[in-house]
């Protein structure tokens, strides 16, 4: 492996991107029985959500989740040192700011990706968290916003702000353009630039940098763990879950399990999962089945699976009756 020789000593990180909407605490779980060591984020929480709104919804996960990241989203240091300890006080075992999204509506909030012009209002953010708690504080942002080319941008903003007690930077290697592209644009119209982010690890080489944006392959994370020290995987990894299975022994240095996973095998977890969740929480099992539809990506008959496990008049079915079905259209196939 590429990284091998490179980085003897280093410690490899691998982990999920937070992504709102997907990443709630049912697919964390699903995440957790591929994969043990790599970390997983939560969706972005915002400051006033915690601060103002009902909490428990909010950080409430699975203890089979650790190691797992709070992410949130806000601008005010003495909320951000709340927010924190409110983490803290839940178990999380790091907090990470968002200084990459560039949704209008985090912008309308002064967070987000906006931040990066103002790297002195994030070291202070920074500080306050840090001086709140002694968890990891963390950062994810992008390399830059708007049409904004310089690499001195990025390598002020990240110096500034690691300064304030920040050792680990996650970048999204393209820029945020704040005005005129959708978010989903903006995580596919900004050009990638790699190379920006393997010169911050050539930088600041006492600071933890892993990177993220456009990786989908195992060769693509090995390349990138000759300059960084950690891969951030975000659509690929929902998309293609079966992937994450291979990541503790390819990546994180596990030996690789005397039984081997099956997809099988996850999937009645889930169901297990699923039957747990009603009878504590009265989840419906379809907010659960909905993030491991990509859980048989790419082999035949997974479409019928999929259909299966997202049919709206089966819902009133227990699960397991439901992996019963699905299973049978695929194997059908």
């Amino acid at each position: 492996m590429l990284y091998e020789k490179a980085n003897l000593d280093k410690k490899i990180t691998l982990s999920v991107a937070p992504m709102m909407d997907w990443t709630d605490r049912h697919c964390r779980y699903f995440h957790r029985l591929l994969t043990r060591r790599a970390l997983l984020y939560t969706e972005m929480v915002t400051t006033g959500a915690l601060l103002h709104g009902d909490v428990p919804r909010h950080l409430r996960f699975n203890a089979e989740e650790h190691p797992l990241a709070l992410q949130l989203g806000g601008s005010e240091p003495a909320e951000l040192a709340q927010a924190a300890r409110l983490g803290r006080d839940w178990a999380y075992d790091e907090i990470n700011l968002n200084c990459g999204c560039p949704s209008e509506r985090v912008q309308r909030g002064a967070f987000g990706a906006c931040l990066m012009a103002e790297p002195k209002l994030v070291a202070d953010g920074v500080r306050a968290m840090c001086d709140a708690v002694s968890l990891p504080i963390t950062v994810k942002h992008r390399i830059g916003i708007d049409k904004g080319e310089s690499y001195g941008f990025v390598r002020d903003f990240v110096g500034t702000v690691s300064e304030a007690g920040c050792q680990t930077f996650i970048v999204h290697a393209r820029n945020a353009w704040l005005q005129g592209l959708s978010p989903k644009e903006n995580r596919e119209v900004p050009p990638l630039r790699y190379e920006f982010v393997h010169q911050l690890k050539n930088d600041f080489p006492q600071l933890q940098i892993m990177i993220n944006g456009g990786i989908s392959t195992a060769a693509q994370v090995h390349q990138q763990l000759a300059h960084v020290d950690g891969v951030m995987v975000g659509r690929e990894a929902y998309h293609n879950p079966w992937w994450l299975a291979s990541w503790d022994a390819d990546f994180l240095g596990e030996a690789a399990p005397q039984e081997p996973l099956t997809r099988e095998r996850v999937e009645s977890q889930m169901v297990d999962y699923m039957e747990r969740e009603a009878a504590l929480h009265g989840t419906p099992w379809s907010s659960i089945a909905r993030h491991m539809l990509g859980l048989r990506h790419g082999l035949a008959g997974s479409r019928r699976w999929r259909q299966v496990w997202s049919d709206h008049k089966l819902k009133a079915l227990p699960p397991r009756e439901v992996m019963t079905l699905a299973q049978g259209t695929s194997q059908g196939a």
